[in-house]
């Protein structure tokens, strides 16, 4: 697995949320102004200079419910406030859109480019807001300097652990499904013909080389597709247009969009399940999230500024429905970790890393050496 897998899927991921609530705030006409304080808020959580140092060092992926943990607290960054139910679907839209991104890049280094395309629509969110302009710009750098460098190899075991962590999310969606690219099971319909990238062969060959490098053998075979390869550098045609749009706003266009647990529901439920087992990192994952997210101190709105629930449902009835039927199994166990200093908080979290330790052993030292309480003491 990647060391390097994490700021992606945050990022892209964090694009997607946005796109979505952007299409809500319109759906369900918030004033101008108070759509676009939610919008700021949540973006200058989402790029805070210390919680995005502490997101580009190397570091393996975090389990599903932690980095979920960490949307829930972001979508809350503001006075805009989510029941369980339209932040399932939120979290559901947001995994399943990137996951058909990462399947439709014909190379692994496109990860970057709709990674871009998502930090390009965020900015068109904070036109007027120069300082947080300024923070995406800043995150923009860093995905340069940390990326620009890398192998092809190195991005296709990117991609491979961004597979890895998608393989058993099978959400059916309702855009998708209209759009026919993907199947009542929830799979999406990818595409076997077209153009190739640039400085790649079309399938259908397969060359065999001995120890010193040279060609010794060649095997041809019959591919189902059609494909075309660029005549020069930079004539991308099909092949171009397809990843330009790759990681763009598909809602631009208001259309109603639902989610719908697919045939193999018991598959992802038996999935769902192993999740629960005490993993070792559990005591790490939440000293992550407990070092990011005591360090992202949120104001509380004035007075001026009522908070509002946004509905990812067409009405309330339909929300409650979603709530009740969602299978128990699936349903995110999201944990919340206040940094205080209140005697009940303290003790209630002493039980839960507790509970923790008793279930998996820490391993030995481990490098981050603190203890979470201590940890949050600090902050």
């Amino acid at each position: 697995m990647s060391a390097r897998t994490l700021p992606l899927l945050f990022l892209n991921l964090g694009g997607e949320m946005l796109y979505i609530l952007d299409q809500r705030l319109r759906a369900q006409s918030i004033p101008g102004e108070k759509a676009r304080k939610v919008m700021n808020d949540i973006i200058t959580t989402m790029f805070n200079k210390k919680f995005m140092e502490e997101l580009f060092k190397p570091q393996e992926l975090y389990s599903k419910k932690a980095l979920r943990t960490v949307y829930d607290r972001l979508a809350h960054a503001s006075i805009m406030r989510l029941n369980q139910a339209s932040m399932d679907k939120l979290y559901d839209l947001m995994t399943m859109a990137f996951k058909y991104q990462v399947l439709l890049c014909p190379r692994p280094k496109d990860i970057l480019l709709v990674t871009f395309n998502h930090l390009d629509a965020i900015k068109d969110f904070i036109y007027d807001s120069p300082g947080i302009m300024n923070q995406v710009d800043e995150t923009f750098r860093q995905l340069i300097e940390t990326y620009g460098p890398l192998s092809d190899g190195e991005f296709q075991l990117i991609r491979q652990t961004l597979l890895v962590f998608f393989q058993d999310m099978h959400i059916r969606v309702s855009i998708f499904l209209k759009d026919k690219v993907q199947n009542s099971n929830g799979r999406f319909v990818l595409p076997i013909s077209g153009p190739v990238p640039w400085g790649t062969e079309v399938p259908g060959l397969i060359r065999m080389f001995n120890h010193d490098g040279d060609e010794v053998k060649r095997t041809e075979f019959t591919t189902p597709g059609n494909y075309v390869t660029p005549q020069r550098e930079g004539s991308f045609g099909l092949y171009g247009d397809r990843v330009l749009k790759l990681g763009t706003n598909m809602y631009s266009v208001s259309r109603p969009v639902e989610t719908h647990m697919s045939g193999s529901s018991k598959h992802l439920a038996s999935r769902a399940k192993e999740n629960v087992i005490p993993n070792p990192l559990a005591k790490e994952e939440l000293n992550f999230l407990a070092r990011l997210l005591g360090g992202l101190e949120i104001k509380n709105p004035s007075g001026s500024d009522t908070g509002f629930r946004l509905n990812l449902f067409t009405t309330d009835e339909e929300e409650e429905h979603a709530a009740l039927t969602r299978p128990e199994e699936l349903s995110y166990k999201v944990i919340d970790i206040e940094a205080t200093q209140e005697p009940a908080r303290r003790e209630e979290l002493s039980c839960m890393l507790e509970e923790l330790e008793a279930a998996e052993p820490r391993p030995a030292s481990s490098g981050k050496g603190e203890d979470l309480l201590a940890l949050m003491d600090g902050l």
